[in-house]
């Protein structure tokens, strides 16, 4: 079987799915090759992720791992939630097929992305370099396609 019972059960029931009009912080990614697009909404709350919803255009794994990154992040402090890896999100979903795993990539950087935003929205300094590397998918999502 290609797919585990679990990223079958997060893209036939994804979890937090929609948008929170008055998000605290909103992170936006997208890969053009493959053309999936993640938004992910974060609500902060004494530095907790009170709520976290996303929507996402693309396949199956990228719903899924949409999915389980906003249940692996919810209730987490903010530096909790900075910790999320793409390993960590195919872990919890019990794997991936090799050529899906550009897709937890999008979900990690998608929550650092929302709550990038957060910080410059509250003006809140933090590392750069600990969001991105000039490499990622946020910094290509508009690139034009070559």
């Amino acid at each position: 079987m290609l797919y585990s019972e679990k990223v079958m059960d997060h893209f036939r029931n994804p979890r937090n799915v929609g948008e929170i009009p008055d998000a605290d912080g909103i992170g936006e990614v997208g890969n053009a090759k493959c053309g999936d697009i993640m938004r992910m909404y974060i609500k902060v709350k004494d530095n907790i992720i009170t709520d976290v919803k996303f929507m996402t255009f693309g396949c199956g794994s990228a719903i899924a791992t949409s999915s389980m990154a906003t249940e692996l992040i919810k209730g987490k402090s903010l530096d909790e939630a900075l910790t999320l890896t793409n390993q960590a999100v195919v872990e919890a979903l019990d794997g991936l097929p090799a050529y899906k795993l550009h897709c937890s990539v999008l979900a990690e950087e998608a929550v650092k992305a929302a709550i990038k935003d957060y910080y410059d929205k509250h003006h809140i300094a933090y590392d750069e370099e600990q969001y991105c590397a000039g490499n990622c998918a946020c910094c290509h999502m508009h690139d034009s396609e070559e």
